[in-house]
């Protein structure tokens, strides 16, 4: 038998980026509405993550009424990619900003209730839809729910939802080495492919590092001290004095992409929103949860909470397809450590190569012509085993 009454309009499983922006995105289009972000945890709390903030999170946040959110923080606004002996470091168009996730998540959750959203901690166990609401664990019943709770999301597995390619990755915090001060740093692996290890300078002396590869189907998922020793391998002395090493799974987006319709939306991680190129997930988490506020709240005023699926699919599509369909191709030609050779010495070559590769990694960018151009030439210069460009003869 369905409840009674529906006690909140909206209830978002999970208060991590994807969820405080649904929330926020919700209530920024109608103030009134009942929102519950559940989550089960208290905040702060700790997320393995690389910690990386792209100034295009923040041009979302503003859109919803969140600004200043990283005013106490050391931007960095230079990048280095390398593989094998092969880099490249440029400064990028806008600076990022390395926060971590105990002070992110914490101050997006805290704009959320400002706004008017009720915070509870809750681990939701179980989803049933009804005809005229959705209900969790038998407790909690609201019109509309979005799933924001993770890589394992309760919420999708309630739906039937398949799980999609995945990653793996470690993360930890230690001394920023010597030669990576002020910068993100970025080092592809040769060895298992795809790859990469990273550092990213907190600017407080500490950098968050990690490294994180591809999960191939029938091969077993390497351990900690793997982890350890492959980003060891990639970044010498990363590793040193390094503390709070935190393992996570990465869902990573396709090109196909099915959303869910009706009363139950996912978000996030839980939608399998991890760009497949870099593992960056804070902007899709931020861009796919503003976007299900708003589609939540739009069905909600039409008196139509059930078309809040079809609504959400339609903005996801809009703004994300293409750039899906590209981050996809991107992620299957850089399983070739030629092209990825290749894409270094052409954005070694070309600031606007690195500019449009940059975006295609951190937000919402596309393989441009400009990136085929400079690819294709570098792919017809002729090259030492070590990637090097042969010198003429």
């Amino acid at each position: 038998m369905a409840p009674a009454r529906v006690h909140w309009d909206l209830a978002v499983v999970g208060a991590g980026p994807a969820g405080a922006a649904t929330a926020l995105g919700a209530l920024h289009a109608d103030p009134d509405l009942r929102v519950v972000l559940l989550d089960r945890a208290d905040f702060p709390r700790d997320k393995a993550c690389g910690d990386g903030v792209a100034p295009h999170v923040l041009d979302l946040l503003a859109e919803v009424g969140v600004t200043g959110l990283v005013d106490d923080r050391v931007p960095v606004d230079r990048l280095r990619l390398g593989r094998g002996g092969l880099t490249v470091e440029r400064r990028t168009a806008r600076p990022a900003w390395v926060v971590p996730r105990r002070v992110l998540d914490a101050r997006l959750v805290d704009a959320a209730v400002a706004a008017g959203a009720r915070l509870l901690r809750h681990r939701v166990r179980d989803l049933r839809r009804y005809a005229d609401a959705v209900v969790l664990d038998g407790e909690v019943s609201a019109a509309v729910v979005v799933g924001a709770d993770g890589a394992h999301s309760a919420v999708r597995r309630a739906l039937g939802r398949p799980r999609g390619p995945m990653a793996l990755a470690l993360r930890g915090y230690a001394p920023v080495a010597p030669g990576r001060r002020g910068a993100q740093v970025i080092e592809f692996g040769t060895r298992y492919q795809p790859s990469y290890a990273w550092s990213f300078d907190r600017g407080d002396g500490h950098a968050n590092v990690g490294y994180g590869e591809f999960l191939h189907e029938g091969r077993p998922a390497p351990s900690r001290a793997r982890l350890l020793e492959r980003l060891e391998a990639l970044l010498p002395g990363a590793t040193e004095g390094g503390r709070h090493w935190m393992g996570h799974h990465l869902p990573l987006s396709t090109a196909r992409r099915c959303p869910p319709s009706g009363r139950v939306l996912l978000v996030g991680d839980a939608a399998g929103m991890v760009n497949p190129l870099t593992g960056e997930g804070i902007h899709h988490a931020v861009a796919t949860g503003i976007a299900a506020g708003r589609a939540a709240a739009a069905a909600l005023r039409d008196g139509r909470p059930e078309r809040a699926g079809e609504r959400h699919a339609r903005a996801t599509r809009r703004i994300l397809q293409a750039h899906l369909r590209h981050t996809a191709l991107a992620a299957r030609l850089a399983r070739s450590a030629r092209v990825v050779e290749a894409g270094l010495r052409a954005a070694a070559a070309d600031q606007r190569v690195f500019d449009d590769l940059v975006e295609l990694g951190l937000a919402r960018g596309r393989l441009t012509p400009t990136v085929a151009l400079g690819l294709g030439r570098a792919l017809l210069v002729p090259t030492h085993p070590t990637g090097r460009p042969r010198e003429p003869a």
